[in-house]
């Protein structure tokens, strides 16, 4: 069997050296456009900071060490132009001389990935992107050539991770982001932090506008504001590579990347396709996704090279799990965010927590903040969210796996999760967001989101000390401490819902028990101040 793989990065690699440890008859043969192979793609913006100090650190493998170890034929600068699906032909260029060449195929894997989106700005042409290593020795070389000022155009995670970096090397950077938040998986109030940390570390961030020209020296906003750009870094976002797929007459999916079945094959069982430039089953939603993701690619590239092998094979749905540093913070996502289940009317309950990265009394301990979307028929988990400066992984990577796990929301209050007070809580945030999940289903402690308005659920009732309610408080609330509040409780009107709030949730859950044993309508303002405060921050920007 001979195996095409067109594409020599993170899929296409990973599949030809999966199919060689199953098949050492196979004949395997890469061919990648670009001048490089089995690089770290997802390490580029951490040498552009100098994290990464050496450049050949990205650099994995080479078509030697290839041949070497796997007797793979790998062919840089080796463009394909068309596949022949009858003869079973692909034509190539080698742009190293221009010759055209044709190679036969059994079988070809398709792993051309994703091409930066441009959009039709004028002046758009002197934008760096930042997808590969001929991209980072360009702004390398710009960076060399004495650039002081910066534009990052997109607040994805690629804009933040390039603006952070950027800022590494001295530069004054500003982060232009068409929506009014950056981080786009993200709902607003959990990406208010990091807004808030690039803010912090001298980020001028530009949100709800777009650049509109790109001048020699500076990058022109929607607004008419003019901003220095000695470099301009374009991160808007990518688009799969299908035109060798359109031109071999294969399907593509609803969302523009080549529709592949459970075992990778496309229309044409002959040929496979991995990557970027595939969509990939999405586990909360159902359908498919374009999903962007390293793990992905290369996980997919390894059930590719399976079914090449006569393996039995089926790609778990993915959820889209990612994480960012940003500065001193880190964000992370899976699976849904609150704004699509709207847009889509998905029925849906959301819990926000607020708590530490460890055992408040061990030095140390971080605050972290959490988001859970669950469905309140089944209970499955629908998307989780993470943002501080530790823990974030860790917690992120739990809700991921219960997602994935299929465990109700509740059974999240059970899991046994490692702790000392070095590394944990006796109770987890992971295990907090299965009390509250129960809390709230039972109907002991009612919540109200902090979206819900001026009229969501009546008089707020701020129950902090003096001095926190003196720093900010919702308007029209009424402060009565919580260790006040049993003498006070006659000061609350016994006719009216009260939202009852403290900092990040857990007093008032205490607050909100006593008020209705009482026999007063009372509500939890869900994740406290921090988390309205945080969202009318977003809202505002």
């Amino acid at each position: 069997m001979k195996v095409v793989v067109i594409g020599g990065v993170a899929a296409g690699m990973s599949a030809a050296a999966r199919l060689r440890r199953l098949d050492e008859e196979a004949e395997i043969v890469v061919l990648e456009r670009g001048g490089y192979v089995s690089f770290a793609n997802c390490g580029l913006p951490y040498h552009l900071g100098g994290v990464i100090e050496e450049r050949e650190d990205l650099l994995l493998h080479t078509p030697d060490t290839l041949a070497r170890r796997f007797a793979l034929d790998v062919r840089v600068r080796s463009e394909v132009l068309s596949v022949d699906r009858e003869a079973q032909l692909v034509r190539v260029r080698d742009l190293a001389d221009g010759r055209l060449y044709e190679e036969s195929w059994d079988r070809l894997v398709l792993a051309p990935g994703a091409r930066p989106v441009v959009p039709p700005v004028p002046g758009i042409e002197r934008a760096h992107t930042l997808r590969d290593i001929a991209d980072l020795d360009g702004i390398l070389a710009a960076l060399a050539g004495g650039a002081r000022t910066a534009v990052v155009i997109g607040g994805g995670f690629i804009g933040i991770e390039a603006a952070e970096n950027l800022r590494h090397r001295g530069l004054a950077t500003t982060l232009v982001e068409a929506a009014p938040q950056v981080l786009p998986p993200l709902d607003p109030e959990m990406a208010q932090p990091a807004a808030a940390e690039l803010r912090a570390h001298g980020v001028d961030l530009r949100l709800g506008g777009s650049a509109v020209r790109v001048l020699p020296r500076e990058v022109e906003l929607a607004d008419g504001d003019r901003v220095p750009a000695d470099l301009v870094l374009l991160a808007v976002g990518v688009r799969p590579e299908t035109a060798l797929a359109v031109t071999a007459g294969l399907e593509l999916g609803p969302h523009g990347g080549i529709r592949v079945d459970g075992a990778l094959r496309t229309s044409d069982p002959r040929i496979l396709a991995v990557g970027d430039a595939a969509e990939k089953a999405y586990a909360p939603g159902g359908g498919t996704r374009l999903i962007p993701l390293a793990n992905l690619a290369n996980r997919h590239g390894r059930i590719a090279a399976d079914t090449l092998a006569g393996r039995t094979v089926t790609a778990v749905p993915a959820q889209g799990t990612a994480i960012v540093q940003v500065f001193g913070l880190t964000a992370a996502a899976t699976g849904r965010a609150e704004k699509e289940l709207r847009r889509e009317g998905r029925p849906y309950r959301a819990l926000h927590l607020h708590g530490g990265s460890h055992a408040g009394y061990y030095p140390g301990a971080a605050p972290l903040s959490l988001k859970l979307l669950f469905d309140p028929q089944s209970l499955r988990i629908l998307g989780a969210q993470a943002v501080g400066s530790d823990g974030v992984d860790k917690r992120i990577d739990v809700l991921a796996t219960a997602m994935a796990a299929g465990l109700p929301v509740t059974a999240l209050a059970d899991l046994e999760l490692a702790y000392a007070p070095p590394y944990g809580s006796a109770k987890d945030p992971v295990n907090l967001l299965g009390y509250l999940a129960d809390n709230l289903l039972t109907g002991t402690t009612p919540t109200v989101q902090w979206d819900a308005g001026d009229g969501g659920h009546g008089l707020p009732v701020d129950v902090r000390t003096k001095a926190e309610h003196e720093r900010g408080h919702l308007p029209g609330s009424v402060n009565i401490p919580l260790d006040e509040l049993r003498d006070r409780v006659g000061e609350l009107p016994a006719d009216r819902p009260l939202t009852v709030y403290c900092q990040g949730g857990q007093r008032a859950h205490t607050a909100v028990r006593l008020l209705r044993n009482l026999g007063l309508d009372a509500a939890n303002l869900d994740g406290g101040w921090l988390t309205w405060s945080a969202g009318t921050a977003a809202a505002a920007a």
